[in-house]
């Protein structure tokens, strides 16, 4: 049985139809990437799974269960780590344990485990305009994985930071769902990154977007970014772009 299900997804925005027919079947700790032409409705539909958004059509089942009861289960890395400026790093992990009622002493050793996961070590006390772009977005992973999310939903979290960065991220980010076996399905433009990270690598079409084409990825972790095979697999998925 699929973790998540999406059935004959539709949205619009007024006149504009930006999905049209998703459906998607993600599997229990899979690692699953969406790519496609820019405005083509990525995000939208990372939205609608998160129920930050409603369906024209179609519905959206995790463990046959609508979406909307199982927010709970679910848990969203923005493009931008959206960190309280006023809270140190400690306190913006310690946030979601807070509004769950989570005594202190219990949620702040949930916090460092995170923390230390993420590698910010020593930067506890550290407030969000001390750190790096790179760093504040370590903070919101481990501020989401607090939480303690069955599925996480990732839209472009690594689109602001510089190249070096980013890749350093990927890397970490690979070797975290290595370690919990979180659900993960994660938007991005950078079709590397999706070849780098990914299970399965879902292309959408132009809008309004339908599902292209869907590549499984058979490559042995840790990737080479170099190899011949990773350089065809993301060669293929391009010119499947290119051609909308």
């Amino acid at each position: 049985m699929s973790y998540l299900k999406i059935k004959n997804l539709e949205k619009s925005f007024g006149n504009l139809k930006v999905l049209e027919g998703i459906n998607l079947e993600v599997e229990e700790d899979e690692f699953i990437c969406i790519v496609g032409p820019s405005g083509c409705g990525k995000t939208t539909l990372l939205r609608l799974i998160m129920n930050l958004e409603k369906p024209d059509k179609g519905e959206i089942l995790i463990k046959e269960k609508s979406a909307e009861k199982s927010l709970s289960d679910l848990g969203f890395v923005f493009q931008e780590p959206a960190l309280f400026p006023w809270r140190r790093v400690i306190e913006n992990v310690e946030f979601p344990l807070e509004i769950k009622g989570i005594k202190k002493e219990k949620r702040r050793e949930i916090a460092q485990r995170y923390i230390k996961i993420v590698g910010l070590e020593g930067f506890e006390k550290n407030y969000p305009f001390e750190l790096s772009g790179g760093m504040r977005q370590r903070v919101a992973l481990a501020r989401v994985l607090a939480k303690n999310p069955e599925v996480l939903l990732m839209d472009e979290p690594f689109a602001s930071v510089d190249a070096q960065t980013r890749n350093k991220l990927q890397e970490e980010l690979a070797k975290l769902w290595q370690m919990t076996k979180k659900t993960i399905i994660l938007v991005t433009h950078n079709v590397e990154e999706a070849v780098y990270l990914g299970d399965k690598i879902v292309v959408l079409s132009k809008r309004p977007a339908h599902i292209k084409k869907i590549y499984p990825n058979f490559l042995k972790r840790p990737r080479n970014r170099t190899s011949p095979e990773f350089v065809k697999l993301r060669r293929e998925i391009l010119d499947t772009i290119d051609k909308f």
